[in-house]
């Protein structure tokens, strides 16, 4: 890896160097290593778990949202972090990872561990460094907690596949690689990138569509699509499209009509259509379904208060209409 991409991405901050100790016979990484365990033969990553995770380790080519922060020997500050942010983006392992050793730490690690990793000139910057900002042959420290990953292999795999190889899948492929398309759509509308969400979800849609079954086959598609339908309407309420956000929910209750959150999203889109007896209506079976659901209480006071200004411009726009016309005089009396 080259110096210039292992440099990309850094936080440009001012740093003042400190020396070691002249009186330490061992630097204080040196006897922090001594400690960790070693991830590789030549003891070039070094691991210790600060607190563990659950589940599954990080497979190969998985996309992961962490929050790290990197720390140079004898100083303080981190010269590269991320944790001031809210959202951390998705990054995917061998493509928007450069540090060698970042991407070997991850691997090891479960979702919700929070570990600290030594990594070795090889593993980091190498023997040029990134001057000015990290000097040559340095060691380097990094706090790492893994929030969340998501497994796109198989799902890289299957989009790369013709659309007539994909009808081959099995079912249990497919459902999977849609359930991916989903997280990766729920994950980019945590963000409020609704348009990629949006993306995300529409091919999970698509192949979900495409499959034509019977029998219990297709009770778990009709599941995975109801999901996907609700997330769509709701991603189509943000961009402010409410006639397409009013088709998903409407495609949604074709397979569960008395699914509280469709019957909700379907009033929400009646409501910014202005169309406002099937609000209503939508609105009223939502909470026939869900009485205490104070989301759809709210949203039927809304609805009144809107129709409330409605009635009151109508009227208002009636008395101007009919209102007499005042005689003024013609000439002088």
């Amino acid at each position: 890896r080259s110096a210039s991409a292992q440099c990309s991405g850094l936080t440009r901050v001012s740093i003042v160097t400190q020396g070691p100790p002249p009186s330490c016979p061992q630097s204080p990484y040196q006897q922090l290593g001594q400690r960790m365990q070693g991830l590789t033969g030549d003891k070039g990553v070094l691991k210790e778990v600060i607190r563990a995770g659950t589940g599954e380790m990080v497979p190969q080519d998985a996309s992961v949202v962490v929050k790290y922060s990197g720390y140079l020997e004898y100083m303080d500050k981190p010269f590269d972090t991320n944790s001031y942010r809210r959202n951390p983006r998705l990054l995917k392992l061998g493509e928007d990872i450069t540090l060698l050793g970042m991407e070997v730490g991850l691997l090891t690690m479960k979702k919700g561990e929070l570990a600290r990793f030594l990594f070795m000139p090889s593993y980091a910057y190498g023997a040029l460094g990134c001057p000015p900002l990290i000097p040559p042959n340095a060691t380097v420290l990094f706090e790492i907690e893994l929030l969340d990953f998501l497994d796109s292999s198989e799902s890289d795999r299957f989009f790369a596949l013709t659309t007539e190889q994909q009808g081959t899948f099995p079912l249990q492929k497919v459902l999977k690689v849609a359930n991916t398309e989903r997280e990766f759509g729920n994950y980019l509308f945590r963000q409020k990138r609704f348009m990629d969400a949006k993306d995300r979800y529409k091919r999970a849609s698509l192949i979900l569509c495409r499959r034509a079954s019977c029998g219990d086959e297709q009770c778990q598609i009709d599941a995975a699509k109801l999901l996907v339908f609700l997330n769509l309407s709701f991603t189509y309420l943000k961009l402010e499209r409410p006639v397409r956000s009013l088709t998903y929910g409407e495609k949604a209750l074709e397979i569960d009509k008395r699914n509280a959150k469709a019957l909700f999203r379907c009033g929400q889109a009646c409501l910014s259509l202005t169309e406002y007896e099937k609000a209503r209506d939508f609105l009223v079976r939502a909470q026939k379904e869900q009485p205490f659901n104070h989301d759809i209480n709210n949203e039927l006071k809304k609805l009144a208060s809107c129709y409330r200004d409605y009635m009151d411009k109508e009227k208002e726009m009636c008395c101007r209409m009919f209102a007499p016309v005042s005689s003024s005089p013609v000439g002088p009396e």
